[in-house]
Order: C-alpha cells, then sequence, then structure tokens
C-alpha cells in the first residue's frame, strides 16, 4: 500500500481485477492463527457468568445488590483500560521485531494473570489481575496484522469468514467453562465436596483452564507458528544497539521511523527498503485511518456496552429490573449465541458481504442493536407479568438471534482497517492504533452501561421508570450509525 495519490472512494479492487480467481487460503499458517485467537475470548468470556456473583460474594458491595453493576462494570473496563495504554506499543513492537515474539508474550500473560485472577479473594486482587491481563495482552492488534499479511485482496473477506470461529468458539465454550465450573464443590459435591482448596477458591477451576489453554497456545506459536515480518530486527540487536548508545532508551529505538533522524551506524541500519518501513505515529493519522478507527471505536462501544449489561440483567432479580437467572444458566444463553454467531459467520459472512457490500453489511449490525436493546425492557415486563414463561424465552432466543448480527460489522470494519493502513511495514501500528480507541471506548463502555444499570435500578432514583439505561443505549446506537455513514460505499485501494 502507498500513502500517495489516495483516493477516498476508489474501489478496492480495479475494474480489471474485480474477477481475479480467488487466491487459496493458505490453511497450515492460518488455522493455527485462528487456534491462537481463542485464548483471548476464552479468558475474557469465562467470567461473565460468575462475575456479578464473584462480586457479591467479595463483600465489596456489603450486602448492596444496586451497587454490584458498578463493581461489575469497573472490573470488566480494568482490563481494556491497560490494554489502551499498552497496545499500540506492542503492535509497533511487532512491526520491528516481529509478531511471533509479541504474541508469546501476549499469551504467557494472559496465562498468568487467569490463574491470579482465580487465586483472588478481595475486590483489589480481581483489579490487579485483570489490569495485568490487559497489560500484557497485545495479541488482538498483532494477529489482525498477521492474517492480514497472510492473505491478499481476493480472500480477505473470506478469512475474516473465518475469523468469528475463534471468538464465537471462546463465547460458547467460555460462559459454559464459567458457569459450570464455578463453585464445583457445591454444586458437585460428589466429586469436589472434600476438596478444601476449591471450597476456598471457589472460582479457581474454571479460571484454570483457559490459563491453562493460553500455555498450550503458547507451546504451539513456538513451535509450529511462522513469522510474517518481511525482516524483523531480532531481540538480541535491539539490546545490544540499546546498550551501545546509552543516550536512547529500547522506545526510542522502536519508534525511529527516519534513518536520517538517528545515529544508527551502516551495520545497525534497520532492514526496510524505503517503501515498506514503518511510519511514524503522526503518519498514520490519515482520513481513511481516522475514519475506520472512528467506526471500529464505535461498534465495539455498542457491542461492549450490550456483552456487559446482558449478564448482569440476568443475573439481577426479577423485582429489580432483570431476570433472576443463576451463573449456569447465564453460561448456557451466552453459549448459545456463540454457536449461533460462528455458524452463521463462517457459512454466511462472506456471501452476504459479496451480495451487499462492506458499508450496507456494516450499516446493518449496527442498526440491529436497536431491537436488541429495546428487548430488554420487554423481557423484564413479561417476566414481571408472567414469571419465566414461554414469552419470556421467545424474546431471549429473538435478543440472541438478532445479536449475531451485530458480529457482521467486524468483519467489515476490519477490511476497512487493513485497507487504510499507509503500507504493509505499518499493518501493526494502524492495527495498534485503532485497537488502542477501541480499548479506550471499551474501558469506558461495561463501567458506564453497568453503573448506568444499577443507577436505572436504583429504589431511590428509579429513572425513567428504571429504563434510561436503554434509552442511553439507544441513543448511543444511532450515533454509531450516523458514524458508519462516514465510511466510503467502495473500500479504498489496497
Amino acid at each position: 500500500m502507498s500513502s500517495s495519490h489516495i483516493d477516498e472512494e476508489s474501489p478496492l479492487l480495479a475494474p480489471e481485477q474485480r474477477k481475479k480467481k480467488r487466491t487459496p487460503l493458505p490453511w497450515a499458517q492460518f488455522s493455527i492463527v485462528l487456534f491462537l485467537q481463542l485464548a483471548e475470548p476464552l479468558t475474557g468470556q469465562v467470567i461473565s457468568p460468575f462475575a456479578p456473583d464473584l462480586i457479591r460474594n467479595v463483600g465489596i458491595t456489603h450486602g448492596d445488590e444496586t451497587k454490584v453493576g458498578y463493581y461489575v462494570g469497573l472490573m470488566h473496563s480494568l482490563f481494556f483500560a491497560t490494554e489502551a495504554l499498552t497496545v499500540l506499543h506492542w503492535s509497533r513492537v511487532s512491526d520491528h521485531v516481529g509478531r511471533k515474539p509479541v504474541i508469546l508474550t501476549g499469551l504467557f500473560g494472559l496465562s498468568i494473570s487467569m490463574f491470579f485472577f482465580g487465586l483472588s479473594q478481595s475486590f483489589w486482587g480481581l483489579v490487579l489481575s485483570r489490569c495485568l491481563n490487559g497489560a500484557l495482552n497485545g495479541n488482538v492488534g498483532v494477529i489482525k496484522s498477521m492474517m492480514a499479511e497472510l492473505t491478499d485482496s481476493t480472500n480477505l473477506a473470506q478469512a475474516y469468514a473465518y475469523m468469528p470461529i475463534a471468538w464465537s468458539t471462546g463465547g460458547t465454550l467460555g460462559p459454559m467453562i464459567g458457569g459450570a465450573l464455578s463453585r464445583p464443590a457445591e454444586r458437585f459435591p460428589e466429586l469436589f465436596g472434600q476438596n478444601e482448596f476449591l471450597k476456598q477458591y471457589p472460582y479457581f477451576l474454571p479460571c484454570a483452564v483457559p490459563a491453562t489453554f493460553s500455555l498450550l497456545a503458547c507451546l504451539v506459536t513456538f513451535l509450529f507458528l511462522k513469522e510474517t515480518v518481511s525482516s524483523p530486527v531480532s531481540m538480541s540487536r535491539l539490546f545490544r544497539f540499546r546498550k551501545s548508545t546509552a543516550n536512547l532508551t529500547l522506545q526510542n529505538v522502536v519508534a525511529s521511523q527516519d534513518p536520517s533522524a538517528t545515529t544508527l551506524p551502516s551495520k545497525t541500519k534497520l532492514p526496510w527498503d524505503e517503501d515498506e518501513k514503518p511510519l511514524p505515529l503522526l503518519a498514520l493519522l490519515n482520513r481513511r485511518v481516522v475514519v475506520a478507527g472512528a467506526n471500529y471505536s464505535s461498534l465495539a462501544v455498542v457491542d461492549i456496552a450490550f456483552r456487559s449489561i446482558q449478564p448482569l440483567f440476568f443475573s439481577t432479580p426479577i423485582h429489580l429490573g432483570g431476570l433472576g437467572l443463576p451463573p449456569h444458566k447465564i453460561g448456557m444463553i451466552l453459549s448459545v449465541f456463540g454457536t449461533l454467531n460462528g455458524i452463521f459467520q463462517v457459512f454466511f459472512f462472506a456471501k452476504i458481504h459479496d451480495r451487499w457490500g462492506t458499508k450496507n453489511v456494516f450499516i446493518a449490525g449496527l442498526i440491529s442493536a436497536v431491537p436488541i436493546f429495546a428487548s430488554f425492557p420487554l423481557i423484564n415486563y413479561l417476566a414481571r407479568a408472567q414469571g419465566l414463561s414461554l414469552s419470556v424465552w421467545i424474546v431471549v432466543g429473538a435478543q440472541v438471534v438478532i445479536s449475531v448480527l451485530i458480529n457482521l460489522s467486524y468483519g467489515c470494519i476490519f477490511i476497512y482497517i487493513t485497507a487504510a493502513a499507509p503500507n504493509k511495514a505499518s499493518m501493526g501500528a494502524t492495527n495498534g492504533l485503532c485497537q488502542t480507541t477501541v480499548s479506550i471506548m471499551r474501558a469506558i463502555g461495561p463501567a458506564v452501561a453497568s453503573s448506568l444499570f444499577s443507577l436505572s435500578i436504583d429504589k431511590e432514583h428509579h429513572y425513567l421508570g428504571g429504563w434510561l439505561v436503554y434509552c442511553v443505549l439507544e441513543v448511543l446506537a444511532f450515533v454509531s450509525i450516523a458514524i458508519g455513514s462516514l465510511l466510503p460505499r467502495q473500500v479504498w485501494n489496497i
């Protein structure tokens, strides 16, 4: 890709190229990348079913049910807040040293932090574990860069159709593991009733499963994953250079983009050609990167707000505005979503994308958030009137099915972001920059959405009859649709 002669409305493929034969996906490496992606959704989703119950049991709310939402939202937001502080640095480092070392570091960080989370018995222990999880996790942007480097313009949509396999599998298995294995001594007394360790740490077992998987993924990466950066600088070379230049830090070396502005001797010159050299951060802030990043952020905040409210709503008692379900039932519902999402994305995303176009599919996914948010008060209204009747479960099922459409937008925006990168050598930095803004939104989203939920059900205020949070989320959905209109109908030239 080149940053020169950019036409914001120019199509992704030239007219004579549009019927170009699709390049087969490199399945050996592509399958490994999909496998590695499973680690993040698995570690992220496993806590969803038991997070409200965990907050209640650490004692931070002192028995006040209306405060559970505040602390659940804060716990979720901390991960994305610390990720926002580090993900750009990890992505830029990967442009220089390669994707593989950064992925290894991220997987190891996920594993350690999940073991710590399962052993935490105080709210501040949970906070520290989540912060560690986010700070060490640079894989989300790096893996997207690697996927783009394994594909070309003819098979990119096909690749992103398979991308949800990992997220959907994690979205299915994570809640199942979290719901089924939390408090094992109570749920399975014949197996774990005499295990004092699991009685003392009732949430360690569900956390240990994804933590162990991350270690396995780390081993697979080390043994089988091939580097996709053409000429990575070895870590030893970077450290030797740091040692020889006491006035520069490692960060200065990694951030150095202009050879004329450095004192690098000829034998340590970075091994990129002029056209395939990572660009300075400011050079990435062109219009198409900003537009793509803004839409990724608006999509993410809509999605994360829904994902944060949903399990909280399901666990809140009916009389307070929720559905009053136990963790294992919440896990089952979230797992059904994961299964449906994976099947739909794999078999239909590429066909829908090719038929309707990238922008139309992206906007349609955002529009689906409008009935999704409206279904929450309807579910509670029916539950108050009829209990957990068939009508309630029909609306819950409809909400789960419609929410699958939101995920169509992710594949579309990833295509825009890939096309927005100024050149291939800056792919990691472009993904990292967009992921930073998304992480900020995802840090704000759960805390604000969960706090609004708690404020809405507060008996003292009970704003808008308990519907304040859903009104705000509807406004957010319409704002995201307006931002989506800024995207060009044809994806930018690669």
